[in-house]
């Protein structure tokens, strides 16, 4: 039994770029920057970096293309499939790149203006909660205290039967 199996988790190098095959499949590509932090037989902290060529099709091209771009933080899950051709003096190129089965998109930007600044004024009023609105809930209380009494006592009244449990 063979395996090919890949999980790459790191930041775009550029933004995606997207083709369309004759067929009319979608298909993007990008590359992704991974970092690996070691320490060295002198103590000196290092860091490596790699590069992968991320290749994607069909739906899940597009869904990068919207979504993705330079600097994303993004999680691949795909396999390693290495190209060739010869160009036009006989010189034979090699490519090694990942297919994607699967993407997970890293975490949005936080932007520093807020949905609120969308809104007018009226609009931040009905969204903002007052403290009264706010449940405090401390120990030794009882939290139903504005229950009717007579919904308890029901409660407390019916018991349940042996008979009733379907196992």
């Amino acid at each position: 039994m063979n395996l090919n199996k890949v999980f790459i988790l790191g930041n775009l190098t550029r933004d995606p770029e997207r083709k369309s095959l004759p067929s009319g499949q979608s298909v993007t590509s990008f590359g992704v920057a991974t970092n690996r932090f070691f320490t060295n037989q002198q103590g000196e902290k290092k860091q490596e970096v790699e590069f992968h060529n991320i290749v994607l099709f069909g739906r899940l091209a597009e869904t990068a293309y919207q979504y993705l771009k330079k600097g994303s933080l993004v999680l691949i899950e795909g396999r390693i499939k290495t190209r060739n051709w010869q160009d036009q003096n006989n010189f034979t190129h090699y490519k090694t790149e990942i297919i994607a089965e699967r993407l997970q998109l890293g975490p949005k930007n936080i932007q520093v203006e807020t949905d609120f600044d969308k809104f007018d004024e009226k609009e931040k009023r009905k969204n903002d909660i007052s403290e009264e609105e706010i449940p405090v809930i401390e120990e030794d209380k009882n939290l139903f205290q504005d229950q009717d009494k007579n919904t308890d006592q029901e409660q407390s009244k019916e018991e349940i039967d042996v008979k009733d449990i379907p196992f």
